[in-house]
């Protein structure tokens, strides 16, 4: 069994509300057909109804709300004003911005009447985004929202039986130390809780192995590692490494002796948005990986993000997985 089924079938034992902010667009709906069919979760599909059923699919259980019609417009659109009034937010705004599907999908969730959230099929990072960072905002203690990908190797060479975790691949263009080692510290926890490793081995990875590179770049990683180590120090952490030494053994042992991550690493964090991105999808079309995600990490509560470029198995994929993080809450 994949880690996907074993993901999906763990949604199914504890069924949870999923909103669909992007209820109208046609991959969603079919997955909403789908989701719903295999009993993964139950759905809260957000647009225009009529539209919503002119595709044909058979959406029994779901529940399909047109924001622009709901008698909650009201009452959301106090609660943005009450939350961001301290920020320039007026009450004509408020209800103006609650007519959108995405801050009232979010709006869900904040009063509890949704236990997750997944779009982005035909809206950007920032545009999911932002409405979780003003309504729901981070955990306690959290100071970097951030994103990985679960991935999956057909050829199991790597990883976990081939799972592993990419980050940051969506959301951090050039995250600093400080936030470099917020993202391994989360990618940990996904890895523990999504991906079923007991034990994460996380490689900060870099250029350079142990210091063979110079630069400003080089001493982020490694700053970076040891503020992990500080902030977790039971976890595996080793850096800065280069991404073979964080992967093949007898590179890993030669570069790093003795290391515990070294050509074992299951958890790669990248130092920019740009290698993160490049780097997991050459692994998804060269090696066929099956690439879950992205996830969103740090928010208090569970909102994950989809590629534009998306297809409905990806939906059905994420939305499993975000079901599956609401039930660890």
């Amino acid at each position: 069994m994949s880690l996907m089924e074993r993901i999906q079938a763990k949604a199914k034992a504890d069924k949870k509300r999923i909103v669909l902010p992007e209820g109208a667009e046609e991959r969603t709906v079919k997955a909403a057909a789908i989701l719903l069919k295999e009993g993964i979760c139950d759905l809260i599909l957000l647009g225009d109804e009529e539209k919503i059923r002119a595709y044909g699919e058979d959406l029994t259980g779901a529940v399909i709300i047109d924001p622009k019609k709901s008698d909650k417009l009201q009452e959301y659109a106090d609660t943005l004003y009450e939350l961001r009034k301290n920020k320039g937010m007026t009450p004509e705004k408020a209800y103006q911005q609650m007519q959108d599907e995405t801050f009232f999908g979010t709006m869900m969730m904040k009063k509890n009447e949704a236990d997750g959230m997944v779009s982005g099929a035909i809206h950007s990072t920032a545009d999911t985004l932002r409405p979780a960072l003003q309504i729901i905002k981070t955990k306690k203690g959290v100071t970097t929202a951030s994103s990985c990908f679960v991935m999956e190797c057909p050829n199991k060479a790597y990883g976990q039986d081939g799972v592993m975790i990419f980050a940051d691949c969506a959301v951090n263009i050039e995250p600093d130390a400080q936030q470099l080692a917020a993202i391994a510290v989360a990618s940990a926890e996904t890895a523990r809780t999504i991906a079923e490793i007991a034990e994460p081995k996380v490689a900060m990875l870099s250029f350079s192995t142990k210091g063979s590179g110079k630069g400003d770049m080089v001493d982020k990683v490694r700053e970076a590692t040891e503020l992990v180590k500080q902030q977790a120090p039971e976890l595996n952490v080793d850096g800065e490494l280069q991404a073979d030494a964080a992967l093949v053994e007898k590179v890993g042992q030669l570069k790093s002796p003795g290391s515990k991550v070294a050509g074992h690493a299951n958890v790669l964090v990248f130092p920019s948005l740009e290698a993160g991105n490049i780097g997991y999808k050459l692994v998804q079309r060269l090696a066929g990986a099956t690439a879950i995600g992205p996830v969103m990490q740090g928010l208090a509560r569970p909102v994950n993000d989809l590629s534009r470029g998306c297809s409905v198995e990806d939906i059905v994929s994420l939305c499993a997985l975000t079901a599956v993080q609401a039930q660890a809450e």
